[in-house]
This record gives C-alpha cells, structure tokens and sequence, in this order.
C-alpha cells in the first residue's frame, strides 16, 4: 500500500511567458505516518526540487516553483517547439510518482509566428503547457522504515530516463502503473488487441449491412447500429 499518494497537480500561469517560472500545485494524500521527514528548512526550495516535510497523516497542499530553463543551454533550433515538462515525486531517494506535461514555446506575435527572426528571441516566447493531458506513471517502492536503508539519494534524471519518460507520454494511457514484472508493453498489447477487436466488429457491420442490402432490394430499410468503438479507460488506482 502507498503510503503518500499524489491526487492532484495543477499548473499555475499557464500559458506565460517563456522567462518565467514554472508553479505547479501540488495535493497529495499521506495515509500513514512517514519516518525521516525532512528537517533542513534551508533546503525548502531550491530551483529545481523541494523538500516537503514532516507530512502529516491527511491531505497536503504545496505549491513548487522552479525558474525556468537555461535558454543558453538549449539548442537554437530546440527553443521553438514542443517539449516536456517532468514533475517527478520521491520518497527516501526512489521515485513514486512522475507525471509529464507537453509543453509547446511558441511566438504569441502573429506576425513573428508567420516571420520568426533568424535567431530566437525567447523575450518574445510564450510557453503553453499543455495542463489538461498529463501523463502518470506510478512506481512500487518499500515504504516501510526498514526499507530506507537501500534508499539511498540519487542524483536528478538523467538524459536517458529523460527520453524513456518522454516516449511514455506517447502512449495512449492517462495513467501509467509499473508494476513489478509486468511493464507496459502488456498494457499496449491489450491496447492493441482492442483496436483490432474494434476493426473486426466494423467489418462485420459492414458484411451486415451487405447482405440485407442484397436481401431486401425493392424495400427501403433503416438499419440503427450502435457504435461500440469508444472505449473509456479509467485511471487506475
């Protein structure tokens, strides 16, 4: 059982400018008394992490902001465009929780939209988060105080859990649960199967509507189908 669970994120300023910084409000539930709270208050808010804590047993509510990034540090030719934006949760150093935004930095000038300068004044950007579609993805880990002794700190996400992260907003799953042994790829292959499923009832539809065509040639005919193609996928738990 989790004992912290992450039940609400919502962006802040959005959409605003390129330069200033990101605000997300955070809301988690915390079920069970957490062992090692937090202690530094030095260390509240820095740039890119916060710590939060003692959390009580309950409801809590934060709101983390971060400056925005380091345009020098972007390729010119990444600075327009869509991008991520990773808010990721940890307990003890092993990551929970991870939940990614789209995030498109475009000119709001019409007129630098249709004549963008040869080099980007991202003064001018407008940075639209795209707040409405995150993507969840929920990691196992032992809460219990006598796992803390492998947890140990980790530094931030590098380049390559930043691309994995990033192909996982393209999957078409508003909430993502790893679990154990069982990956995703089970969960696309009942994704897949569906679709498939879905194609074949079409063509049955279609074979239907044929052979009373054929059946009832001089008699006009209105056939009521039901689409069954929409299928709702509910967050899980």
């Amino acid at each position: 059982m989790a004992y912290v669970t992450l039940t609400n994120i919502t962006v802040l300023d959005n959409p605003t400018a390129f330069t200033n910084p990101f605000q997300f409000e955070v809301t988690f539930e915390c079920a069970h008394a957490l062992e090692d709270g937090a202690e530094d208050e030095s260390r509240d808010q820095i740039l890119e992490e916060v710590l939060v804590g003692p959390v009580p047993v309950g409801t809590n509510k934060f709101v983390f902001q971060s400056d925005p990034p380091n345009s020098d540090m972007i390729p010119e030719e990444d600075k327009v465009g869509v991008t991520v934006v990773l808010v990721t949760c940890s307990y003890r150093g092993k990551e929970f929780v991870r939940v990614g935004y789209y995030v498109n930095n475009d000119y709001a000038d019409p007129y630098l939209l249709e004549n963008p300068p040869a080099r980007v004044d991202i003064t001018k950007l407008q940075r639209n988060i795209l707040a409405d579609k995150p993507r969840v993805t929920r990691f196992p880990i032992d809460w219990s105080p006598s796992g803390g002794a492998e947890n140990q700190p980790r530094d931030m996400i590098d380049d390559e859990e930043l691309m994995k992260a990033a192909a996982q907003l393209d999957h078409n799953y508003t909430d993502i649960v790893i679990d154990g042994d069982a990956g995703s790829e089970e969960n696309m292959d009942e994704d897949i199967d569906l679709e498939e499923e879905d194609d074949e009832d079409d063509e049955a539809e279609e074979d239907l509507e044929d052979e009373e065509q054929d059946q009832d040639q001089d008699q006009d005919q209105d056939v009521d189908m039901e689409d069954d193609g929409d299928i709702t996928v509910e967050d899980a738990e």
